[in-house]
């Protein structure tokens, strides 16, 4: 399958291109590289752009015939969509929409969306189920919430795919990319 990750370049994208790429996907890197590190993908695989950008998505989603989106690219400073709502607003919502738009505009109707679990604030209960009511507590979570009932709203309407990943921070190592290894890790 042909799979364009946004976010990419970020440490839960980069981990996500890898494992697409060892599952045998022909895989493609979208990152504006704001939070992203281009040495964390392929320098040949990374497309270099914004999500507010729609016919730079449209080109990149044509171009290489992407049949599916895996979508890692967002602020996710919970503090800082505090203080700065904005900078959450036009990237998570209006880059997120404008990306939806584009796969719309291109037949591109399957999306796994890198959610999270500030969509359920404080929790009634832990540990937390998805049954339980999402009630985000600040701008970081709400902006996830709204992309998470945009893409039932898409699927209802347009017959798309889509699953939303609520997970809490992730952890963890690897080499970068572009490295080579030359001798083998040592097991202790």
């Amino acid at each position: 399958m042909k799979v364009l990750v946004t976010g990419g370049a970020g440490y839960i994208g980069s981990h996500a291109v890898r494992l697409l790429e060892r599952a045998g996907h022909d895989v493609w890197v979208f990152d504006n590289l704001v939070y992203g590190h281009g040495g964390a993908v392929r320098a040949d695989r990374l497309i270099v752009g914004d999500l507010v950008d729609r016919p730079t998505i449209e080109a990149a989603l044509n171009q290489h015939g992407i049949e599916a989106v895996m979508h890692f690219a967002a602020y996710a400073y919970v503090g800082e969509s505090v203080t700065d709502p904005a900078k959450y607003y036009q990237n998570n919502v209006v880059g997120t929409l404008s990306l939806m738009e584009a796969m719309r505009a291109t037949g591109v109707s399957r999306i796994v969306f890198s959610s999270t679990c500030a969509t359920y604030g404080e929790p009634e209960r832990v540990p937390i189920t998805e049954d339980l009511p999402q009630r985000p507590i600040n701008p970081y979570g709400f902006t996830k919430l709204v992309i998470e009932r945009a893409l039932a709203d898409y699927a209802r309407a347009y017959g798309w795919g889509y699953a939303a990943l609520r997970y809490f921070n992730a952890a963890g190592a690897s080499p970068p990319a572009n490295s080579a290894r030359t001798t083998p890790p040592r097991r202790t």
